[in-house]
Protein backbone atom coordinates (compact mmCIF):
# COMPACT_ATOMS: atom_id res chain seq x y z
CA UNK A 1 0.00 0.00 0.00
CA UNK A 2 1.19 3.54 -1.03
CA UNK A 3 0.32 6.34 0.50
CA UNK A 4 1.39 10.29 0.35
CA UNK A 5 0.08 13.43 2.54
CA UNK A 6 -0.58 16.68 1.00
CA UNK A 7 -1.13 19.82 3.41
CA UNK A 8 -3.98 21.88 1.97
CA UNK A 9 -3.78 24.66 5.08
CA UNK A 10 -2.80 24.54 8.94
CA UNK A 11 -5.95 22.47 9.36
CA UNK A 12 -6.59 20.36 6.32
CA UNK A 13 -4.46 17.39 4.48
CA UNK A 14 -5.71 14.99 1.55
CA UNK A 15 -4.43 11.48 1.42
CA UNK A 16 -3.52 9.82 -1.83
CA UNK A 17 -3.91 6.03 -1.14
CA UNK A 18 -2.78 3.36 -3.54
CA UNK A 19 -4.15 -0.37 -2.93
CA UNK A 20 -2.49 -2.86 -4.33
CA UNK A 21 -5.34 -6.19 -4.94
CA UNK A 22 -4.01 -8.44 -3.27
CA UNK A 23 -4.60 -6.74 -0.22
CA UNK A 24 -8.06 -6.27 -0.83
CA UNK A 25 -8.67 -10.44 -0.43
CA UNK A 26 -10.32 -9.73 3.72
CA UNK A 27 -12.59 -7.13 1.66
CA UNK A 28 -13.75 -9.48 -1.06
CA UNK A 29 -14.04 -12.57 1.44
CA UNK A 30 -16.81 -10.59 3.55
CA UNK A 31 -18.19 -9.05 1.05
CA UNK A 32 -18.82 -12.66 -1.00
CA UNK A 33 -19.92 -14.15 3.00
CA UNK A 34 -22.18 -11.74 2.93
CA UNK A 35 -23.57 -12.22 -0.81
CA UNK A 36 -23.68 -16.41 -0.18
CA UNK A 37 -26.13 -15.28 2.51
CA UNK A 38 -28.21 -13.39 0.43
CA UNK A 39 -28.45 -14.63 -2.88
CA UNK A 40 -30.15 -18.26 -3.80
CA UNK A 41 -29.05 -19.73 -6.47
CA UNK A 42 -30.91 -23.22 -7.47
CA UNK A 43 -28.18 -26.06 -7.26
CA UNK A 44 -26.42 -24.71 -4.24
CA UNK A 45 -26.90 -24.19 -1.31
CA UNK A 46 -26.96 -21.20 1.02
CA UNK A 47 -23.20 -19.67 1.60
CA UNK A 48 -22.21 -22.35 -0.35
CA UNK A 49 -22.70 -19.99 -4.03
CA UNK A 50 -18.50 -19.90 -5.82
CA UNK A 51 -17.76 -16.74 -6.06
CA UNK A 52 -17.32 -16.46 -9.62
CA UNK A 53 -21.06 -17.22 -10.40
CA UNK A 54 -21.95 -14.37 -7.66
CA UNK A 55 -19.75 -12.12 -9.80
CA UNK A 56 -22.22 -13.67 -12.83
CA UNK A 57 -25.20 -13.80 -10.77
CA UNK A 58 -25.02 -10.06 -9.18
CA UNK A 59 -22.36 -8.47 -11.83
CA UNK A 60 -18.82 -7.71 -11.05
CA UNK A 61 -19.34 -4.37 -11.23
CA UNK A 62 -21.23 -4.13 -7.56
CA UNK A 63 -18.92 -6.47 -6.33
CA UNK A 64 -16.45 -4.25 -6.68
CA UNK A 65 -18.39 -1.17 -5.42
CA UNK A 66 -18.91 -3.37 -2.30
CA UNK A 67 -15.92 -4.19 -2.02
CA UNK A 68 -14.47 -0.65 -2.39
CA UNK A 69 -17.25 0.35 0.36
CA UNK A 70 -15.81 -2.55 2.71
CA UNK A 71 -12.17 -1.48 2.47
CA UNK A 72 -11.64 1.84 2.45
CA UNK A 73 -13.00 2.79 5.79
CA UNK A 74 -10.16 0.07 7.05
CA UNK A 75 -7.47 1.03 4.99
CA UNK A 76 -8.02 5.14 5.20
CA UNK A 77 -7.29 4.18 9.45
CA UNK A 78 -4.65 1.99 9.20
CA UNK A 79 -3.14 4.73 6.89
CA UNK A 80 -3.78 7.44 9.67
CA UNK A 81 -2.74 5.55 12.44
CA UNK A 82 0.77 4.21 10.90
CA UNK A 83 0.91 8.54 10.17
CA UNK A 84 -0.12 9.40 13.40
CA UNK A 85 -2.57 12.08 11.92
CA UNK A 86 -4.73 13.86 14.10
CA UNK A 87 -8.10 13.70 11.69
CA UNK A 88 -11.33 15.68 13.00
CA UNK A 89 -14.33 14.28 12.18
CA UNK A 90 -14.92 12.26 8.91
CA UNK A 91 -13.10 12.53 5.50
CA UNK A 92 -14.55 13.44 1.92
CA UNK A 93 -13.36 10.48 0.44
CA UNK A 94 -13.01 10.18 -3.90
CA UNK A 95 -12.48 6.83 -5.81
CA UNK A 96 -9.61 8.19 -8.91
CA UNK A 97 -8.58 4.74 -9.88
CA UNK A 98 -10.61 1.21 -9.41
CA UNK A 99 -8.45 -1.32 -12.12
CA UNK A 100 -9.93 -5.07 -11.66
CA UNK A 101 -7.33 -7.37 -10.57
CA UNK A 102 -5.21 -4.46 -10.44
CA UNK A 103 -5.28 -1.48 -7.96
CA UNK A 104 -7.79 0.73 -6.06
CA UNK A 105 -6.91 4.36 -5.13
CA UNK A 106 -8.51 7.22 -3.47
CA UNK A 107 -8.16 10.53 -2.00
CA UNK A 108 -9.50 11.22 1.41
CA UNK A 109 -9.50 15.03 2.59
CA UNK A 110 -9.67 15.63 6.18
CA UNK A 111 -9.71 18.89 8.67
CA UNK A 112 -6.66 17.96 11.31
CA UNK A 113 -5.43 19.17 14.83
CA UNK A 114 -3.37 22.12 14.01
CA UNK A 115 0.51 22.69 15.09
CA UNK A 116 0.41 24.52 17.97
CA UNK A 117 3.65 26.36 18.37
CA UNK A 118 3.77 27.45 22.18
CA UNK A 119 6.13 30.59 23.62
CA UNK A 120 7.48 30.45 25.94
CA UNK A 121 5.50 29.49 29.47
CA UNK A 122 7.48 30.60 32.12
CA UNK A 123 7.19 34.01 34.30
CA UNK A 124 3.25 33.78 33.72
CA UNK A 125 1.37 36.54 35.99
CA UNK A 126 -2.65 37.24 36.32
CA UNK A 127 -4.53 39.53 38.84
CA UNK A 128 -7.27 39.01 41.08
CA UNK A 129 -9.69 40.95 42.91
CA UNK A 130 -9.46 41.11 46.26
CA UNK A 131 -11.01 39.15 49.15
CA UNK A 132 -12.83 41.82 50.64
CA UNK A 133 -16.55 41.03 52.54
CA UNK A 134 -18.44 44.59 52.92
CA UNK A 135 -20.99 45.31 55.57
CA UNK A 136 -23.86 45.68 52.48
CA UNK A 137 -22.62 42.13 51.77
CA UNK A 138 -23.53 40.64 55.42
CA UNK A 139 -26.78 42.75 55.56
CA UNK A 140 -28.05 40.67 52.00
CA UNK A 141 -27.06 37.50 53.79
CA UNK A 142 -28.66 38.20 56.89
CA UNK A 143 -31.04 39.68 55.55
CA UNK A 144 -32.20 36.21 53.42
CA UNK A 145 -31.94 34.17 56.61
CA UNK A 146 -34.84 37.26 58.03
CA UNK A 147 -37.06 36.26 54.78
CA UNK A 148 -37.13 32.40 55.68
CA UNK A 149 -38.45 33.40 59.02
CA UNK A 150 -41.07 36.00 58.05
CA UNK A 151 -44.11 35.73 58.79
CA UNK A 152 -47.62 36.21 56.12
CA UNK A 153 -50.27 38.50 58.06
CA UNK A 154 -53.58 38.89 56.55
CA UNK A 155 -54.60 42.65 55.65
CA UNK A 156 -57.97 44.27 55.04
CA UNK A 157 -56.34 46.97 52.29
CA UNK A 158 -55.85 46.99 49.11
CA UNK A 159 -52.23 45.51 47.26
CA UNK A 160 -49.05 47.31 47.33
CA UNK A 161 -45.64 46.17 46.50
CA UNK A 162 -43.72 43.24 48.73
CA UNK A 163 -47.38 42.03 49.83
CA UNK A 164 -48.26 38.69 49.28
CA UNK A 165 -51.62 37.71 47.27
CA UNK A 166 -53.49 34.56 46.78
CA UNK A 167 -54.78 35.33 43.05
CA UNK A 168 -56.53 33.17 40.07
CA UNK A 169 -56.05 33.85 36.92
CA UNK A 170 -57.75 33.53 33.31
CA UNK A 171 -56.69 33.97 29.73
CA UNK A 172 -58.68 34.63 26.90
CA UNK A 173 -57.60 35.00 22.91
CA UNK A 174 -60.38 35.84 20.90
CA UNK A 175 -63.20 35.75 24.05
CA UNK A 176 -62.19 32.47 24.10
CA UNK A 177 -60.10 30.78 27.66
CA UNK A 178 -56.74 29.38 26.69
CA UNK A 179 -56.52 26.03 27.02
CA UNK A 180 -54.32 25.89 30.58
CA UNK A 181 -55.33 29.35 30.59
CA UNK A 182 -56.61 29.62 34.15
CA UNK A 183 -55.45 29.16 37.68
CA UNK A 184 -56.73 29.73 40.64
CA UNK A 185 -55.17 29.72 44.38
CA UNK A 186 -51.92 31.17 43.30
CA UNK A 187 -49.17 32.60 45.59
CA UNK A 188 -47.61 35.69 43.97
CA UNK A 189 -45.22 38.60 45.75
CA UNK A 190 -46.49 42.23 44.39
CA UNK A 191 -43.90 44.12 42.47
CA UNK A 192 -41.04 41.18 41.64
CA UNK A 193 -42.38 41.08 37.97
CA UNK A 194 -41.56 37.31 37.77
CA UNK A 195 -45.11 35.99 36.62
CA UNK A 196 -46.27 38.43 33.12
CA UNK A 197 -45.91 41.83 32.14
CA UNK A 198 -48.72 43.82 33.00
CA UNK A 199 -49.39 41.34 36.17
CA UNK A 200 -47.96 44.19 39.03
CA UNK A 201 -49.70 47.02 37.35
CA UNK A 202 -53.08 45.52 37.16
CA UNK A 203 -52.49 43.93 40.86
CA UNK A 204 -52.05 47.16 42.20
CA UNK A 205 -54.67 49.05 44.36
CA UNK A 206 -57.27 45.67 44.30
CA UNK A 207 -58.40 44.38 47.36
CA UNK A 208 -59.72 40.88 48.60
CA UNK A 209 -62.23 39.82 45.97
CA UNK A 210 -61.75 42.59 43.27
CA UNK A 211 -60.38 41.79 39.69
CA UNK A 212 -58.88 43.43 36.58
CA UNK A 213 -58.12 42.67 33.29
CA UNK A 214 -55.10 43.13 31.69
CA UNK A 215 -53.40 42.63 27.96
CA UNK A 216 -50.30 40.43 27.99
CA UNK A 217 -48.02 38.58 25.17
CA UNK A 218 -48.06 35.21 25.49
CA UNK A 219 -44.92 33.48 26.23
CA UNK A 220 -45.04 29.74 25.08
CA UNK A 221 -47.38 27.71 23.37
CA UNK A 222 -48.85 27.81 19.75
CA UNK A 223 -50.16 31.14 20.09
CA UNK A 224 -46.70 32.91 21.87
CA UNK A 225 -46.38 35.91 20.57
CA UNK A 226 -50.33 36.97 20.62
CA UNK A 227 -51.70 39.15 22.77
CA UNK A 228 -54.28 37.37 25.19
CA UNK A 229 -56.63 39.40 27.76
CA UNK A 230 -55.99 37.87 31.21
CA UNK A 231 -58.41 38.72 34.15
CA UNK A 232 -56.49 38.86 37.35
CA UNK A 233 -58.94 38.47 40.83
CA UNK A 234 -57.31 38.72 44.17
CA UNK A 235 -58.53 36.45 46.56
CA UNK A 236 -56.38 37.56 49.42
CA UNK A 237 -53.64 40.21 50.47
CA UNK A 238 -51.36 39.32 53.17
CA UNK A 239 -48.20 41.86 54.33
CA UNK A 240 -44.66 40.04 55.46
CA UNK A 241 -43.04 40.76 58.78
CA UNK A 242 -39.83 40.01 59.04
CA UNK A 243 -38.06 39.37 62.56
CA UNK A 244 -36.14 41.57 64.85
CA UNK A 245 -32.16 41.84 64.17
CA UNK A 246 -31.33 40.94 67.38
CA UNK A 247 -30.24 38.02 69.58
CA UNK A 248 -33.09 36.02 70.01
CA UNK A 249 -33.03 36.17 65.99
CA UNK A 250 -29.40 34.64 65.93
CA UNK A 251 -30.10 31.88 68.33
CA UNK A 252 -33.70 30.90 66.18
CA UNK A 253 -31.99 31.48 62.82
CA UNK A 254 -28.56 29.94 63.75
CA UNK A 255 -26.07 27.92 66.46
CA UNK A 256 -25.18 31.57 67.56
CA UNK A 257 -26.02 33.22 70.76
CA UNK A 258 -25.50 36.54 69.62
CA UNK A 259 -26.49 38.39 65.95
CA UNK A 260 -22.57 39.49 66.49
CA UNK A 261 -21.54 35.76 66.42
CA UNK A 262 -23.91 35.22 62.81
CA UNK A 263 -22.49 37.96 61.19
CA UNK A 264 -18.75 36.85 61.87
CA UNK A 265 -19.95 33.67 60.39
CA UNK A 266 -21.46 35.16 57.29
CA UNK A 267 -18.77 37.43 56.86
CA UNK A 268 -16.23 33.72 57.27
CA UNK A 269 -18.44 32.57 54.53
CA UNK A 270 -18.59 34.77 52.18
CA UNK A 271 -14.81 35.15 52.30
CA UNK A 272 -14.34 31.57 51.81
CA UNK A 273 -16.53 31.70 48.07
CA UNK A 274 -14.57 34.71 47.06
CA UNK A 275 -11.20 32.51 48.00
CA UNK A 276 -13.14 30.36 45.04
CA UNK A 277 -13.78 32.61 43.01
CA UNK A 278 -10.17 33.70 43.08
CA UNK A 279 -9.36 30.91 41.89
CA UNK A 280 -11.97 30.46 38.98
CA UNK A 281 -11.17 34.31 38.17
CA UNK A 282 -7.18 32.97 38.10
CA UNK A 283 -8.06 30.14 35.48
CA UNK A 284 -9.99 32.11 33.33
CA UNK A 285 -7.10 35.22 32.73
CA UNK A 286 -4.52 32.70 32.44
CA UNK A 287 -6.86 31.33 29.54
CA UNK A 288 -7.78 34.73 28.32
CA UNK A 289 -3.76 35.65 28.18
CA UNK A 290 -3.09 32.16 26.37
CA UNK A 291 -5.69 33.13 23.74
CA UNK A 292 -3.89 36.25 23.30
CA UNK A 293 -0.41 35.07 23.18
CA UNK A 294 -0.91 31.66 21.46
CA UNK A 295 -1.65 31.90 17.77
CA UNK A 296 -3.87 28.74 16.54
CA UNK A 297 -5.17 28.54 12.80
CA UNK A 298 -9.32 27.13 13.39
CA UNK A 299 -10.57 24.25 11.32
CA UNK A 300 -13.72 26.06 10.08
CA UNK A 301 -15.58 22.67 9.42
CA UNK A 302 -15.15 21.85 13.38
CA UNK A 303 -16.68 25.27 14.19
CA UNK A 304 -19.19 24.99 11.69
CA UNK A 305 -20.37 21.51 12.85
CA UNK A 306 -20.29 22.69 16.55
CA UNK A 307 -22.53 25.48 15.91
CA UNK A 308 -24.73 23.25 13.88
CA UNK A 309 -25.05 20.92 17.18
CA UNK A 310 -25.58 23.68 19.38
CA UNK A 311 -27.97 25.29 17.56
CA UNK A 312 -29.99 21.87 16.67
CA UNK A 313 -29.83 21.22 20.35
CA UNK A 314 -30.85 24.60 21.88
CA UNK A 315 -34.12 24.35 19.18
CA UNK A 316 -35.17 20.77 20.45
CA UNK A 317 -35.18 22.79 23.99
CA UNK A 318 -37.29 25.75 22.72
CA UNK A 319 -39.38 23.31 21.33
CA UNK A 320 -40.10 21.78 24.97
CA UNK A 321 -40.69 25.11 26.53
CA UNK A 322 -43.15 26.07 23.78
CA UNK A 323 -41.34 28.66 22.33
CA UNK A 324 -39.94 30.16 19.07
CA UNK A 325 -37.08 31.96 18.64
CA UNK A 326 -38.55 35.34 18.50
CA UNK A 327 -40.13 34.79 21.89
CA UNK A 328 -36.41 33.71 23.45
CA UNK A 329 -34.61 36.44 21.74
CA UNK A 330 -36.71 39.20 23.44
CA UNK A 331 -37.07 37.91 26.68
CA UNK A 332 -33.42 37.49 26.45
CA UNK A 333 -32.69 40.93 25.59
CA UNK A 334 -30.67 39.78 22.84
CA UNK A 335 -30.88 42.61 19.41
CA UNK A 336 -31.49 39.93 16.95
CA UNK A 337 -30.60 36.50 15.56
CA UNK A 338 -27.53 37.68 14.12
CA UNK A 339 -26.25 38.99 17.55
CA UNK A 340 -27.04 35.44 19.18
CA UNK A 341 -25.50 33.98 16.07
CA UNK A 342 -22.22 36.21 15.97
CA UNK A 343 -21.58 35.53 19.95
CA UNK A 344 -22.22 31.82 19.60
CA UNK A 345 -19.38 31.56 17.27
CA UNK A 346 -17.12 34.05 19.47
CA UNK A 347 -17.56 31.81 22.12
CA UNK A 348 -17.14 28.40 20.08
CA UNK A 349 -13.79 29.89 17.89
CA UNK A 350 -12.38 30.04 21.77
CA UNK A 351 -13.72 27.13 22.97
CA UNK A 352 -12.04 25.32 19.92
CA UNK A 353 -8.44 27.53 20.45
CA UNK A 354 -8.44 26.50 24.44
CA UNK A 355 -8.75 23.22 23.29
CA UNK A 356 -6.13 23.03 20.84
CA UNK A 357 -3.23 24.88 23.64
CA UNK A 358 -4.05 23.19 26.00
CA UNK A 359 -3.93 20.01 24.01
CA UNK A 360 -0.23 21.44 22.93
CA UNK A 361 0.78 22.03 26.48
CA UNK A 362 0.17 18.78 27.60
CA UNK A 363 1.63 17.28 24.74
CA UNK A 364 4.90 19.24 25.66
CA UNK A 365 4.69 18.31 29.20
CA UNK A 366 3.51 14.95 28.65
CA UNK A 367 1.15 15.20 30.19
CA UNK A 368 -1.16 11.33 31.27
CA UNK A 369 -3.75 10.46 32.31
CA UNK A 370 -4.30 7.79 35.13
CA UNK A 371 -7.13 5.22 37.37
CA UNK A 372 -7.11 8.28 39.84
CA UNK A 373 -7.45 11.48 37.83
CA UNK A 374 -10.47 9.39 36.05
CA UNK A 375 -11.97 8.68 39.44
CA UNK A 376 -11.95 11.94 41.07
CA UNK A 377 -13.27 13.43 37.58
CA UNK A 378 -16.11 11.01 37.41
CA UNK A 379 -16.71 11.29 40.94
CA UNK A 380 -16.88 15.71 40.80
CA UNK A 381 -19.09 15.34 37.65
CA UNK A 382 -21.14 12.51 39.20
CA UNK A 383 -22.57 15.28 41.98
CA UNK A 384 -22.89 17.56 39.50
CA UNK A 385 -25.10 15.87 37.78
CA UNK A 386 -26.53 14.60 40.84
CA UNK A 387 -25.94 10.81 40.12
CA UNK A 388 -23.89 8.17 41.44
CA UNK A 389 -20.72 7.70 39.90
CA UNK A 390 -21.57 4.15 38.31
CA UNK A 391 -24.39 5.82 36.42
CA UNK A 392 -22.16 8.76 35.45
CA UNK A 393 -19.37 6.34 34.17
CA UNK A 394 -21.92 3.92 32.29
CA UNK A 395 -23.74 7.02 30.43
CA UNK A 396 -20.13 8.07 29.29
CA UNK A 397 -19.85 4.49 28.27
CA UNK A 398 -23.19 4.29 26.74
CA UNK A 399 -22.55 7.75 24.45
CA UNK A 400 -19.35 6.75 23.28
CA UNK A 401 -17.74 9.64 25.34
CA UNK A 402 -14.62 8.18 27.38
CA UNK A 403 -12.29 9.11 24.64
CA UNK A 404 -13.46 12.86 25.12
CA UNK A 405 -14.03 12.44 28.41
CA UNK A 406 -10.16 11.48 29.38
CA UNK A 407 -9.11 14.28 26.64
CA UNK A 408 -10.66 16.23 28.48
CA UNK A 409 -9.22 15.76 31.83
CA UNK A 410 -6.06 15.91 30.16
CA UNK A 411 -6.55 19.63 29.17
CA UNK A 412 -7.20 19.98 33.12
CA UNK A 413 -4.57 18.54 34.41
CA UNK A 414 -2.26 20.56 31.51
CA UNK A 415 -4.16 23.84 32.80
CA UNK A 416 -3.89 23.19 36.73
CA UNK A 417 -0.34 22.74 36.12
CA UNK A 418 0.39 25.38 34.31
CA UNK A 419 -1.83 27.78 36.93
CA UNK A 420 0.15 26.40 40.05
CA UNK A 421 3.05 28.24 38.31
CA UNK A 422 2.11 31.33 37.38
CA UNK A 423 1.98 33.64 39.89
CA UNK A 424 -1.32 34.89 41.25
CA UNK A 425 -1.88 38.53 42.93
CA UNK A 426 -4.92 40.24 43.88
CA UNK A 427 -5.82 44.06 43.13
CA UNK A 428 -3.94 45.23 45.95
CA UNK A 429 -0.72 43.55 45.03
CA UNK A 430 -1.08 40.46 47.14
CA UNK A 431 0.18 37.32 46.03
CA UNK A 432 -2.50 34.80 46.44
CA UNK A 433 -2.26 31.47 47.40
CA UNK A 434 -4.86 29.07 45.57
CA UNK A 435 -3.05 25.70 47.43
CA UNK A 436 -6.77 24.67 49.16
CA UNK A 437 -8.22 24.55 45.04
CA UNK A 438 -5.19 23.04 43.48
CA UNK A 439 -5.49 20.70 41.19
CA UNK A 440 -8.41 18.79 41.32
CA UNK A 441 -10.90 21.66 41.53
CA UNK A 442 -9.76 23.85 39.02
CA UNK A 443 -11.45 22.96 35.53
CA UNK A 444 -10.53 23.54 31.94
CA UNK A 445 -13.24 26.00 30.34
CA UNK A 446 -16.27 23.78 28.62
CA UNK A 447 -15.13 22.02 25.57
CA UNK A 448 -17.02 22.72 22.37
CA UNK A 449 -19.54 20.12 22.32
CA UNK A 450 -19.93 18.08 19.18
CA UNK A 451 -21.45 14.95 18.28
CA UNK A 452 -19.04 14.54 14.94
CA UNK A 453 -15.82 14.69 17.40
CA UNK A 454 -14.85 11.09 17.56
CA UNK A 455 -16.22 9.49 14.82
CA UNK A 456 -12.58 8.44 13.24
CA UNK A 457 -11.31 7.50 16.80
CA UNK A 458 -9.78 4.45 15.65
CA UNK A 459 -7.85 6.13 13.77
CA UNK A 460 -6.07 8.95 16.14
CA UNK A 461 -5.32 8.99 19.26
CA UNK A 462 -8.37 10.44 20.81
CA UNK A 463 -6.91 11.65 24.09
CA UNK A 464 -4.93 13.79 22.08
CA UNK A 465 -7.46 15.42 19.62
CA UNK A 466 -10.01 17.82 20.67
CA UNK A 467 -13.49 16.58 21.79
CA UNK A 468 -16.28 18.01 20.80
CA UNK A 469 -19.07 15.74 22.57
CA UNK A 470 -19.40 17.16 25.24
CA UNK A 471 -21.99 17.18 27.73
CA UNK A 472 -23.49 15.44 25.67
CA UNK A 473 -21.83 16.37 29.09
Amino acid sequence: MKSTIEELGPTRVRMAIEVPWGDLDHAFGEVYKELGKQVRIPGFRPGKVPNRVLDQRIGRPVVLEQVVQHAIPEVYSEVVRENQVRVLGQPDIEVTRLDDNDTLAFTAEVDVAPQVELPSLENLAVSVDDVEVTDEEIDKQVDVMRERFAMLTGVERAAQDGDFVSIDLEAKLNGEVLEDGSTSGMSYEVGTGQLMEGLDDAVHGLSADESKTFQTALLSGPNSGEMADVTVTVRSVKTKDLPELDDEFAQTASEFDTLAELRDDVRTRLARTKVLQQGAQARDKLVEHLLEIVEVPIPENLVEREIEWRNRAFEQELQQAGMDWDTFLSISNTESREAYDADQRKNVEEAVRTQFILDAIADAREITVDNEDLSAQIMAQAQRSRMSPEQYAQQLQQGGNIPEFVADVRRTKALAQLLEQTTITDASGNTVDLEALRPKTIQAPAAAESEDSADSADSADSADSPDEADEKA
